[in-house]
């Protein structure tokens, strides 16, 4: 592995930019690629054979680039396709998935919220994570029109507002202690959930955890850059507006078919 070259990351979207920063922030001397496959969001409804098409098109892409490590920065791509992707490329992924187990062994109520895509939900290596925690109840709600809304810019919405409130109220009335965010998108919405949730609640998502995993893979492979300032590049085959607003327009958006 050269160290020189960039780590790439895809997602369904503008959502992993949020696992972005964090690596990022952990990693500043790293050159990244980030490919938002806005055009195809979200890929929480579509079949498992279309996300693993759609990673493998996202990961061909990045690898073209000269990427020497792919961050699945989705967590439906990562629940539905990363198995597929490790066999068939010769090159470490990472993967994002929810954050259950923190959650879990930390519960004082035995009962957690998990806001996550309707991919992400059903996949087999989620309802394998969630077997292992027998003892916690574990209360699942799909984020039906969450992706759309951020997507389209429309975060501050009524919309969004009153999807928040129906998806979350239930959870609080079943006396959770920590809800998992379990969309690489929704971590952008934690100011408006934390106006719904009671200040106990505490909020998780994989960010952190996956910055931390990629600089451990990086370091076992010598392939840690370790000077000079990281150069950020950012495609989207959708409006790049979007995708800028959500980096608060400090780096340049590139639009591109794929």
């Amino acid at each position: 592995m050269d160290n020189q070259q960039p780590i790439g990351l895809f997602d369904s979207g503008i959502g992993g930019t949020s696992i972005w920063s964090a690596i990022h922030e952990l990693l500043p001397n790293e050159d990244t690629i980030y490919l938002a496959d806005s055009k195809n969001a979200p890929y929480g409804l579509k079949s498992k054979e279309a996300i693993i098409a759609l990673s493998c098109k996202n990961t061909e892409l990045l690898l073209d680039m000269g990427c020497k490590i792919i961050v699945v920065a989705c967590n439906t791509a990562t629940t539905n396709a990363i198995k597929e992707l490790r066999a068939k490329y010769n090159v470490p992924f990472i993967g994002i998935e929810p954050a259950i187990k923190p959650a879990a062994n930390n519960s004082s109520t035995q009962t957690i919220g998990i806001l996550a895509t309707q991919g992400t939900l059903s996949s087999e290596l989620f309802n394998k994570a969630v077997e292992i925690y027998q003892d916690t109840k574990i209360i699942e709600q799909v984020g039906h029109g969450l992706v759309e809304l951020i997507e389209a810019g429309d975060m501050e919405s009524a919309e969004m507002d009153r999807l928040l409130h129906e998806y979350l109220n239930p959870m609080i009335e079943a006396n959770i202690d920590y809800l998992v965010l379990g969309c690489s998108h929704y971590p952008y919405l934690i100011p408006k959930i934390k106006k719904i949730l009671p200040k106990h609640i505490r909020i998780i998502d994989s960010g952190e955890a996956v910055a931390r995993q990629t600089q451990n893979i990086l370091k076992e492979k010598a392939g840690l850059k370790t000077e000079g300032k990281g150069n950020a590049v950012f495609y989207t085959n959708s409006d790049p507006k979007v995708l800028s607003e959500i980096l608060r327009n400090q780096y340049s958006v590139t639009k591109k078919d794929f």
